[in-house]
């Protein structure tokens, strides 16, 4: 059994106290946040000690592994000290998406954990259930063909203004794992980004992506849907076929060249799989934990955190310049 704590005790810290708090996998010993009452709070709901400071939590409790779970502009900025100083300290790390809001950081976050002999993964909670799973292994069978095209939707409901950029690193690190998890690395990124009269924000982008095995994307982004009508939709087109799934666990759709017959999968609300978006958060977790027990290299690691940043950050260089601009302008070529 591994013990784990949070460090950071938002909405999202708690969530991840929960999910390790019911996992039979883990046991959550301590949380920590830099705020008294929200380390308070946290403590007191799952029975474990609070800190106040992350040195003193490192020194006085022994973990095997952290979430870090701090916020900060673009929901990242403040990832990058935390985890640099639990990788020193010599425990495994997952870190909230997008991993950092800045990509030499990101970089420097993931080189440390090599140094330090541990694991490093950022929570890419959307590629986490099984009807992804199962569209993924229909790729690998061939049941497409040869992948051609790959389109992604999500439009959300939010408000916030903090930062120009914050729709685009806050939201879309999701959007774009999930398409680099059915279609590889991407080669080159250019973006068409807008906003509405009522926003100052970069609310709503088009990202194009050319993928290094040829496949083409498109990546539609908004911040403007009501939160009652929000969607995430992705579509992949292969020679042979093409799959649909629809609000990240719902429901999923196979639709052979050669056949009239649609292969559907629902997920039952009251059955088995995914009964709400809480059990992405379990099945990361529970997946982060088995492979840390196991020894295995992470799904959802730091690298593939920082691969869809790279995207991001080009998507912001392109708008920018008014040009196509290359991953590895950003990232350097793949070891």
């Amino acid at each position: 059994m591994l013990r784990v704590a949070v460090v950071g005790c938002g909405g999202i810290g708690n969530t991840h106290a929960r999910q390790y708090a019911q996992d039979p996998l883990a046991k959550l010993v301590a949380c920590c946040d830099i705020l008294r009452e929200r380390a308070d709070s946290t403590a007191a709901r799952f029975g474990v000690r609070a800190y106040y400071d992350l040195g003193e939590m490192l020194r006085s409790e022994e973990v095997d592994a952290v979430s870090v779970t701090t916020a900060g502009a673009d929901n990242g900025a403040d990832h990058y000290e935390p985890t640099l100083r639990c990788l020193d300290a010599g425990k495994h790390t997952l870190v909230e998406k997008p991993i950092c809001n800045d990509l030499a950081k990101a970089k420097e976050m993931v080189a440390r954990a090599a140094q330090r002999g541990v694991q490093i993964g950022v929570d890419l909670n959307h590629r986490f259930v099984p009807m992804a799973e199962r569209a993924r292994t229909w790729i690998a069978e061939g049941r497409l063909g040869e992948v051609l095209l790959c389109n992604m939707e999500l439009w959300i409901g939010n408000g916030n203004e903090s930062s120009p950029w914050f729709h685009l690193r806050a939201l879309h690190s999701h959007s774009v794992d999930v398409m680099r998890y059915f279609c590889g690395d991407v080669r080159r990124v250019s973006a068409f980004l807008a906003h509405s009269s009522r926003r100052a924000i970069w609310s709503n982008c088009v990202i194009n992506m050319e993928f290094e095995n040829g496949c083409l994307g498109g990546l539609f982004g908004s911040y403007e849907a009501a939160p009652r009508h929000g969607i995430e939709r992705c579509e992949v087109l292969g020679t042979r076929g093409r799959f649909v799934l629809d609000n990240v666990m719902e429901d999923l759709q196979l639709y052979p060249h050669d056949s009239d017959e649609i292969v559907r999968h629902r997920w039952s609300m009251m059955g088995p799989g995914p009964r709400s978006f809480e059990e992405t958060f379990r099945n990361r977790i529970h997946r982060w934990l088995e492979q840390l027990d196991r020894g295995e290299p992470v799904d959802g690691s730091g690298e593939e955190g920082l691969r869809a940043l790279a995207v991001i950050e080009a998507a912001i260089v392109s708008f920018h310049e008014r040009r196509a601009v290359e991953i590895a302008e950003l990232l350097g070529p793949r070891a």
